[in-house]
């Protein structure tokens, strides 16, 4: 068997010590006779491992007593709209920075509610940016404050995050989430979609404080209610058990195999400034993205000719590297580098776009 190396934005390459570990499981679990998919979420088995998820997931990123862990489905685009249901029922104001495709998705859904404010953005240079905010055109009475902390298409991160005051920090983390050591505590709510660092798609994971549960509008679905989930241990319907299962091993992966969030962020750090330094002294590729902005998950770049662009991604498919192509938005390249890259994928494509280099 060859398998190649996947630079897919999402979903993404998972550990092979999760996939061979969850495939010597597949057919039967712990001597229970039967595969987690088949297996009831209301049994003692199931609810072990979504217990033993939540007590990872708490551990590995220093989560505090006074904010709930919820496994939900919907993809974050599904809290695009729960955040306001849930949070924007004060003032019925809410500030956006407008980052990218998915935080102006989430502007937009949050207009639906209330009155969405953006108070910055970067569309003028396609995003490649994350503009400078000023406090003075905060809303001090908003509901929340949201942001996107890494930008899948664009290849942006904060590097630091804006001081909201009492206001809610809201992110959506989906891009970023256990790729480095975050401070829970300065958040209202982070949430993510598993598909990129946690696991396969089909779980949404919400890290919600417990004082912005329970403020719902009254016409709020009972699904989209965050006290619905919370009351219920996310067990009021049936959730993603089987992705829920693999986020518990890519869990055990971080803190058993590569030692921990601070050493996992150390190695990513690593892969990217490998990849950075290369593509600043490339004379054929360039990054889209300059320092302090430049994101160690989602790496865009281009050759300045869209056709030597398309040749590149045929011959890197070809060579084993698939899945570089960029967003259909922006055209040009996007190598994203999430956890499970090694950091021998990192450096072989090097190797090959040296190769493509002298070849052009």
């Amino acid at each position: 068997m060859s398998r190649v190396f996947n630079f897919s934005p999402g979903p993404s390459v998972l550990p092979e010590w999760v996939l061979e570990k969850a495939a010597g499981e597949l057919l039967e679990f712990c001597d229970t006779g039967q595969s987690v998919m088949e297996m009831s979420h209301r049994s003692v088995e199931y609810k072990n491992i979504i217990k033993d998820c939540e007590k990872l997931l708490r551990k590995i990123m220093s989560i505090p007593d006074n904010y709930k862990v919820l496994f939900l489905q919907g993809g974050a685009s599904s809290q695009f709209a729960m955040v306001p249901l849930n949070l924007m029922n004060n003032s019925g104001k809410a500030d956006y920075v407008i980052t990218g495709q998915w935080a102006k998705k989430a502007y937009s859904e949050g207009a639906k509610f209330g009155k969405a404010n953006a108070v910055a953005s970067s569309a003028d240079k396609v995003f490649n940016y994350i503009p400078k905010l000023d406090p003075a055109v905060f809303d001090k009475d908003a509901d929340y404050f949201h942001i996107c902390l890494n930008n899948t298409i664009y290849g942006t991160k904060f590097d630091k995050l804006p001081d909201t005051g009492k206001v809610p920090l809201v992110t959506d983390a989906s891009s970023c989430i256990l790729s480095e050591p975050i401070d829970v505590s300065k958040f209202g709510i982070i949430y993510a979609g598993a598909q990129k660092n946690m696991g396969p798609a089909g779980l949404t994971v919400v890290i919600i404080r417990e004082d912005l549960i329970g403020n719902a509008r009254e016409e709020t679905p009972t699904m989209f209610d965050y006290k619905t989930h919370a009351d219920n241990g996310s067990m009021y319907n049936t959730p993603p058990t089987y992705s829920i299962y693999i986020c518990k091993l890519v869990l055990e992966w971080i803190e058993n195999r590569v030692g921990g969030l601070e050493k996992l962020a150390e190695l990513n750090r690593k892969k990217a400034g490998m990849f950075y330094e290369y593509l600043d002294n490339s004379s054929v590729f360039k990054a889209t993205v300059e320092n302090p902005h430049r994101s160690i998950m989602n790496i865009p770049f281009v050759t300045g000719d869209e056709i030597l662009d398309k040749r590149f991604v045929t011959s890197a498919a070809k060579n084993g590297f698939v899945n570089l192509e960029g967003h259909r938005s922006v055209g040009g390249m996007r190598a994203s580098i999430y956890n499970a890259m090694p950091l021998e994928g990192v450096k072989k494509l090097i190797e090959f776009m040296e190769r493509f280099e002298k070849e052009v």
